[in-house]
């Protein structure tokens, strides 16, 4: 029960950010929208011909911050090709037409939408507050919001206060409703055509098979070097030292214990080596305490102090979590050897079918994804599952790797 309290009202949160963002572009798209009515009266008169190509530009921004926005809260949102040359072209096409319905659509009823979002947490902290200040005010005054009666004592107050609990309820269920409603026609109307999209679709899955190649590829390279450059020798090591010690059992048999000890401790770095192997092919840890339990055994391991929090009901693919797994260990990995940090925080969470892994350090930041910092290992195996990855890592920190991957089944 507690566990699903929180989830929603983390759910609530995520989405009154969402609407926050929404809102600010509803205001830019209410800008365009009354832009291009002034323009489409001017041209009416005759006059506004000249201004024409600025409607084309400031609805192609506006909607291209939208979706931007959108990208960030769920599957991306692909742009169309560029404007066309001319005027009448632009008119004739389906993605600019789209485009103009989404402001003015965005910029009116999506603005009522966002303003509602917002207004329902606000007035509900207000009356939650308000036996606190409301004796700053005279009786006649009223409340805060809907409240419209007198105010005389605490007892009033209170009742307020009842009000905005019953308020934090409904914000809770309704908000994230509001957000998807808001969304909604930004990724009906500024998506590309469907043949567009098919096609882009296909050249990314083939870019994304690529990449899952290479990644195996590099994986069977990894784990060979691994058993060539470590177990092998260990091994070549122990069957060297078993023949000296046959050779010293006839001729020297005071040196045999010694060999045999040297031989006992060459066959237990094998071993150790073998079991490093294998948890690089799939952590054993991972079946037997799950991914907050792998996870948790990372950061207690980490050199840099690490905190851990898991949200994530009942187990995803093993795949996934492996996955998961790995990029958190080797974010880490970059987090101890490059970035100078005191602390680290590592936050999983799934959302419907969707696993998203958050890594953030207080470290120097200015990381990138060439120099051999294991950040392109970490997107290549991110896109081969389709799954998501972005990097924030401006200089002088902090350094913050979003991964997102699906999970449903």
């Amino acid at each position: 029960m507690h566990r699903h309290l929180a989830r929603r009202l983390r759910a609530a949160g995520d989405a009154l950010e969402h609407i926050v963002g929404g809102l600010g572009t509803s205001v830019l798209a209410l800008g365009a929208f009354l832009w291009l009515l002034v323009v489409a009266v001017a041209c009416l008169a005759g006059i506004g011909l000249l201004l024409t190509p600025t409607v084309f530009t400031l609805t192609r921004a506006v909607a291209d911050r939208e979706r931007r926005r959108l990208n960030r809260w769920g599957p991306d949102v692909l742009g169309p090709p560029p404007l066309p040359a001319t005027t009448r072209e632009r008119l004739h096409d389906p993605a600019v037409r789209r485009e103009f319905a989404w402001v003015a659509w965005h910029g009116t009823a999506g603005f009522l939408l966002g303003v509602v979002g917002i207004t329902l947490p606000v007035h509900a902290i207000q009356n939650i507050t308000f036996p606190l200040w409301y004796r700053a005010f005279e009786p006649e005054d009223r409340g805060p919001g809907l409240v419209f009666w007198r105010i005389d004592d605490l007892g009033d107050a209170l009742v307020v206060m009842v009000i905005g609990l019953v308020l934090v309820v409904v914000a809770v269920a309704v908000v994230p409703g509001v957000a998807r409603l808001l969304a909604l026609p930004g990724r009906r109307l500024l998506g590309p055509d469907g043949d567009v999209d098919l096609s882009l679709r296909v050249a990314e899955l083939t870019a994304t098979r690529a990449a899952a190649l290479d990644a195996h590829a590099a994986e069977l390279r990894r784990i060979e070097r691994a058993l060539h450059d470590g177990t092998q020798n260990r091994l070549v090591a122990l069957t060297v030292l078993i023949g000296a010690a046959r050779r010293a059992g006839e001729r020297n048999p005071e040196a045999v214990p010694g060999i045999l000890d040297r031989a006992q401790d060459a066959t237990e770095q094998a071993l150790a080596e073998l079991r490093a192997v294998v948890r690089g092919i799939l952590p054993p840890v991972l079946d037997d305490r799950g991914l907050a339990g792998a996870l948790g055994g990372l950061a207690a391991t980490c050199a840099v102090p690490c905190r851990v929090e898991v949200d994530v009901p009942g187990r995803c693919a093993a795949s996934v979590e492996a996955t998961a797994y790995f990029v958190v260990a080797e974010a880490l990995t970059n987090v101890v050897k490059h970035s100078g940090a005191a602390s680290a925080t590592v936050t999983v969470r799934r959302a419907d079918d969707r696993l998203h892994v958050r890594i953030t350090d207080d470290g120097r930041g200015g990381a990138v994804q060439s120099g051999g910092s294991g950040l392109s290992g970490i997107r290549r195996r991110v896109e081969a599952y389709d799954g998501r990855f972005e990097m924030d890592s401006p200089p002088g920190g902090p350094t913050t790797l979003d991964v997102e991957l699906p999970c449903g089944s």
